[in-house]
């Protein structure tokens, strides 16, 4: 037997008698004693095969059963493989019976490398037969990362149970979509997963999305732990007995993921992650541009003259969006019959033919939910039910909801015909000859969300109740209103759920919500394929997102997609992005937005993430929005959204606010390509675009804990002031080089925290990690169009090493198979800086300087590509220590610049 198999036989048991179950049934959840829980009996492993990376067993109940929520399951059956040499697949499932799996169709796994020897893993397996625990560790220190001692499996129809213990003051990071600090709690904490409308994103509770995976830092190494299972769970972290991670799961089976991250890089686990949930979709240039939507636009000329006050405000505006403002049907569903009073089909079209030409683009949201409108002629129901692609309820009659049409049906993406029924409603609805020709989709509401209180057994009063569609209140503008002028203002196996009680479970999870099928889907409503929603139900969003990617390829085949979704589930970030939901317009949710945007783009795999910038809901203020203008120009995916019950939010709006943006979007452009490059290799391996401090200091517990500062990619330091009417901010400076951005002076970091002062309204605090090369646009630009016909700029920025390196990729910046490409690859030490690569694409511009930042004296002589550069072309600022060297050469091949 394999050294890293061991074979022990301990009854920890002994002394013990199983107790009373005690739990307490509170507003939402169900509390339990970890001591009776701990008792139970547990499982013994026998039969056990090793077979090269393999190990099976069975595992029968050893002792009387608990049955705490339910008959605990005789026999099991476990499954172990090290499928390469950082990561060991662990499978726990009833043989007796067809119980639910993710299928492979919503996340395709993949699958194990031949050749992997488990005395070459760098994670072993190990287990004790009886009664069954085990554990994983890291083979070269044989440090324990997972251990079930003395915590017992419990696996009932609708419970599992599985504890692992964790060091005192574990960093524990990710098990989202949540709204607490990045670094989780572990004292007393409870991180629910079950999808929902999460109005106000509030903490401690369960928010849209789900991700049940963790990374845990230590100062000896990173590594992961992720669990395959669409079920709602209770992952609870305590401290009182010992800091223990729980997993109750109301669903499903144990399918574990564990990996070995690294000992010094806690990158290399987030791109070992991406290897089992795919890398990130590359996204168009141009949507790395400004956005600008709300809720409560009233018709067409409102839009219209937001467009021309951002062009007069000269601020650059890249995607104009439209949310339900007008709240009619067009907008829950692809319907061409847009509203003829408010939003007229021909001036919306005039709208987006107007972004068009002028290198700008449109965006418009469409909601999952259609309205259920029989024998009234309404096409995309008519088609939908002609398609039998509605879900299902358990009776067979479809599955209603009230949403913003009113009465609505569910489409049921497991349904074989509901891929062609999307892309045909997308292809009438956003035809770019008679319908509105979108550059990107908005998706919204999949959780799927209901308005309707459970039980729902009345969907159209209570939408009558509620005024579902909402009427109008105010008056439509005159059709020929004009408007650009200058304003002023799939699995086949049948799952058997014929014992579970699925609307109220045994166990109860923490739904903030109440009851699983409140103001959503039924849990008993059955999908195409057999599944019923309380398996399914946290893939949803992912589902509806991989249809609406599909449309929108179908419409522009060939060409990259930018879909922005609001549920997601692991894996979804290969396909679409993210904004963090309906958040208020206050200092807490500006707080919190970083953690939020750290979990999506560094642990979850989901880059192309921003939370609505100067929040949502309720009103912002000048000084507020203009500070989170300036955070949120380094969201990967910047955008300006509120309600149609707030304030307008515009940054034209406010003197201070229109500033800061401008100064802002001056910097996030200029630096566009620098996190184009960041994302290009995130498709490629998983590299994270954005940073918290610890994975660039590991080894700095000070840097544990922080949230309210990251990296922009792998060189730029964001440190925005967190307080309100607050003009000075405490940053933390690793023990490490840095540069002011503004100024490209050196700061000296000493691992300690330093007040910058004199932090006005309109700046941000950033600075240049020392040991970077920056491929900057020399300057900022009204759309992404136009900078790309903007000369680059390389900023060097020697590490306390005295070296540098970077990277720049480039493409036409759409395509998703781009013809050629442009690789350059920046290297400095020494005085010698050379960039070189290859330079298939044609980049069109210049190169118009180098800047080298910490140079203590001016040159003696400087040469470019070993020919003497004029003096006049060479500028040495002596208080910053900042050399710049003039070339105005075209960016078409490699070249040297020397100086000494």
């Amino acid at each position: 037997m394999l050294a890293s198999l061991t074979f022990a036989v301990m009854d920890l048991r002994s002394g013990l008698s199983l107790i009373l179950m005690f739990f307490e049934w509170v507003t939402h959840g169900t509390v339990t004693d970890h001591v009776v829980l701990d008792a139970c009996p547990g499982y013994a492993a026998q039969a056990v095969v090793v077979k090269g990376p393999k190990l099976t067993a069975d595992l029968v109940l050893e002792g009387k059963a608990c049955n705490v929520f339910g008959t605990d399951i005789e026999s099991l059956k476990l499954e172990v493989t090290y499928e390469t040499e950082t990561r060991i697949h662990l499978k726990i499932t009833d043989p007796s019976t067809m119980r639910y799996e993710v299928p492979q169709s919503v996340l395709p796994r993949p699958g194990a490398e031949s050749s992997i020897s488990p005395k070459t893993a760098a994670i072993r397996f190990n287990f004790t037969a009886s009664p069954f625990t085990f554990s994983i560790y890291r083979a070269s220190t044989s440090e324990v990362l997972f251990s079930t001692a003395s915590h017992p499996l419990i696996f009932e129809p609708q419970y599992l149970r599985l504890k692992t213990n964790l060091p005192t003051d574990a960093n524990i990071y990710g098990l989202g979509e949540h709204t607490e600090t990045f670094r989780l709690p572990t004292h007393n904490f409870t991180r629910t997963l079950w999808s929902r409308d999460a109005y106000g994103v509030p903490n401690g509770t369960n928010l849209y999305g789900n991700h049940p995976v963790y990374f845990e830092h230590r100062t000896t190494g990173t590594h992961g732990v992720f669990l395959v299972n669409s079920n709602g769970m209770d992952i609870k972290i305590n401290d009182t007995s010992g800091t223990t991670l729980e997993y109750n799961v109301i669903g499903g089976i144990l399918d574990f993921y564990f990996l070995a991250g690294s000992e010094t890089d806690p990158t290399e686990l987030v791109r070992q992650y991406a290897e089992i949930v795919g890398t990130p979709a590359e996204v168009p240039y141009w949507s790395f541009g400004f956005h600008q939507c709300r809720f409560g636009y009233q018709n067409f000329v409102d839009v219209a003259n937001v467009i021309t006050n951002y062009s007069v405000a000269e601020i650059p505006l890249e995607t104009m969006w439209t949310d339900i403002g007008d709240r009619r049907l067009h907008v829950q569903t692809p319907d061409i019959s847009v509203d003829p009073d408010y939003f007229p089909l021909t001036r919306m079209r005039e709208i987006v033919d107007y972004l068009h030409s002028h290198d700008q683009r449109y965006i418009l949201m469409t909601d999952p939910a259609v309205a259920y409108l029989p024998g009234e002629g309404y096409g995309p129901y008519d088609r939908g039910t002609a398609d039998d692609i509605w879900l299902k309820a358990a009776n067979g009659s479809f599955s209603l909801g009230a949403v913003w049409p009113g009465v609505t049906v569910f489409p049921d993406w497991f349904n074989s015909e509901a891929q062609d029924y999307w892309s045909n409603e997308f292809a009438l609805f956003y035809n770019s000859q008679t319908g509105l020709d979108i550059d990107g989709a908005w998706i919204d509401m999949n959780e799927p969300s209901s308005f309707c209180n459970y039980p729902c057994t009345d969907p159209f009063a209570q939408a009558v109740a509620m005024d579902l569609p909402p009427a109008r209140t105010t008056s439509p503008p005159d059709p020929n209103t004009p408007i650009f002028t200058n304003a002023t203002s799939a699995i086949s196996k049948r799952v058997d759920h014929s014992g579970d009680n699925v609307q109220d479970p045994p166990y109860a999870i923490a739904n903030a919500a109440g009851a699983l099928s409140n103001k959503t889907a039924y849990t008993d409503a059955k999908h195409a394929n057999g599944l019923i929603e309380y398996d399914t139900h946290n893939l949803y969003g992912t589902m509806m997102s991989t249809a609406t990617h599909n449309a929108m390829l179908s419409r522009r085949p060939g060409l990259r997609t930018l879909v922005i979704t609001r549920s997601t589930f692991a894996g979804a970030g290969s396909r679409v992005g993210k904004w963090l939901g309906d958040n208020f317009s206050d200092w807490e949710h500006y707080r919190n937005s970083i953690a939020g945007i750290l979990c999506m783009a560094s642990v979850f795999h989901v880059p192309m993430v921003g939370a609505d910038i100067c929040g949502y809901a309720e009103d912002t203020t000048e000084t507020l929005c203009a500070r989170w203008a300036m955070l949120g120009a380094f969201y990967p995916f910047m955008r300006d959204h509120n309600a149609d019950t707030s304030i307008s939010q515009e940054f034209y709006r406010w003197p201070i606010v229109t500033q800061a943006a401008k100064n802002v979007l001056d910097i996030r452009y200029r630096l566009l390509d620098y996190i184009y490059t960041a994302f290009h290799q995130a498709h490629l391996d998983g590299t994270p675009v954005l940073n918290p401090l610890w994975y660039k200091y590991p080894q700095d517990p000070a840097t544990f804990p922080i949230d309210l500062q990251f990296f922009f990619g792998d060189s730029i330091l964001v440190s925005p002031v967190t307080e309100e009417n607050a003009t000075s901010v405490s940053i933390y400076l690793p023990n490490d080089v840095f540069y002011d951005f503004g100024t490209l002076a050196p700061v000296q970091g000493h691992g300690s925290n330093v007040v910058l002062d004199n932090v006005d309204f309109v700046s941000i605090p950033v600075h240049i990690r020392g040991g970077g090369v920056l491929p900057l646009r020399a300057k900022g630009a009204m759309t992404t169009t136009a900078l790309r016909e903007t000369d680059f700029e390389f900023v060097v920025a020697p590490g306390t090493n005295g070296k540098a390196s970077g990277s720049l990729y480039l493409d036409d910046g759409i395509s998703i198979s781009p013809k050629t490409s442009t690789k350059v690859t920046m290297s400095y030490e020494e005085g010698n800086f050379t960039a070189s690569g290859s330079f298939e694409y044609a980049t069109g511009v210049h190169v118009a300087r180098v800047r080298f930042l910490g140079v203590s004296n001016a040159p003696h002589s400087v040469k470019l590509n070993g020919r003497s550069v004029e003096e006049a072309s060479v500028q040495y600022d002596s208080a910053g220590k900042v050399l710049d060297i003039s070339l105005g050469i075209s960016f078409d091949s490699s070249f040297n610049v020397q100086f000494n």
